[in-house]
């Protein structure tokens, strides 16, 4: 029981895990979204869409049963948003699929450019971006979208509002929050100096690497390590940053110091590591206690 993680960040309720070389997949959902599919854990099929970060199996691997099974359990087919470079390959690879299984599993897969919005439902989207992990790597941002009357029109009546309306007076502004980011593998790059990176409200990023000796390993993966955490913290003043992709090898504890030496104290109540489970309260099941990964010999990144 509970191999999922469940998590909340600014409110949003999350499930999911991570370990790097061996699965990636974190839910929120109450927005029906979820950041990579891993190997499609039966508590993403329900879920409608999809944001796949890059190709890497760990990440990716569940593609195929993620569309079969929502259509063997009757959902409507869902939909995967993933760099336009990779759409034909996935769109392909369920064709292969459709050839072993003797059918063919409906749904979308969605190919996008940096910075093309995705509408998820009224008043929120993904917008995807450019991360620094390979030529077709992306990072998401759920934001939720509102509109504002303008300053100079507070106090108006309803039949005063309605009328400038009539006139096609604009007396709204659109109004952007930044909920949740989530980056997926990737190393610093420019991505960190997006607006909507930087005010939301809560930041789901990768950290592959702590041992002082593999800083080179992580720049020649383009992952990051430990010591580039400051830079990410500086670039995100306030949200709430959660770290995932840590490898089996790292026991979290290990982890812990590793992100007191790194993390300025008046920062350290809002970095947390995504895997760590919280304690156990009495009454509780099991999946609520602590559980830190043991290490082992090697694990794929």
């Amino acid at each position: 029981m509970g191999r999922l993680v469940r998590k909340e960040l600014d409110g949003i309720p999350l499930v999911g895990f991570s370990v790097a070389g061996e699965e990636t997949v974190i839910a929120a959902p109450e927005h029906s979204v979820c950041f990579d599919v891993g190997r499609s854990p039966r508590e993403i099929i329900p879920i409608d869409n999809v944001c796949l970060s890059h190709g890497h199996m760990d990440h990716a691997a569940g593609i195929a049963y993620y569309f079969s099974q929502r259509n063997f359990i009757g959902n409507a087919p869902g939909r995967v948003i993933v760099h336009r470079g990779l759409a034909q390959a996935i769109q392909s690879l369920m064709a292969v699929w459709a050839d072993i299984e003797g059918h063919h599993s409906p749904g979308t897969v969605l190919g996008v450019e940096p910075l093309e919005d995705v509408p998820i439902r009224r008043g929120l989207l993904v917008r995807p971006f450019q991360t620094n992990h390979n030529a077709e790597s992306l990072g998401f941002s759920l934001i939720e979208t509102r509109t504002k009357l303008k300053p100079e029109y507070h106090g108006l009546s309803g039949p005063e509002i309605v009328a400038l309306k009539k006139n096609g007076v604009a007396i709204e502004n659109d109004l952007e929050i930044p909920r949740l980011t989530y980056t997926g593998d990737t190393a610093l790059g420019r991505f960190l100096n997006h607006d909507f990176v930087r005010n939301s409200h809560a930041v789901l990023i990768e950290c592959t690497f702590f041992d002082r000796e593999h800083r080179e390993r992580a720049r020649a993966g383009r992952h990051l390590h430990v010591d580039d955490l400051p830079e990410v913290i500086s670039a995100i003043p306030e949200g709430l940053i959660s770290i995932i992709h840590v490898t089996r090898r790292t026991d979290l504890r290990v982890a812990k110091r590793a992100l007191d030496k790194v993390v300025p104290k008046a920062d350290r109540d809002r970095v947390g590591l995504f895997m760590e489970r919280l304690p156990r309260r009495s009454g509780q099941p099991v999946q609520s206690t602590s559980e830190t990964p043991q290490p082992v010999e090697q694990s794929r990144e």
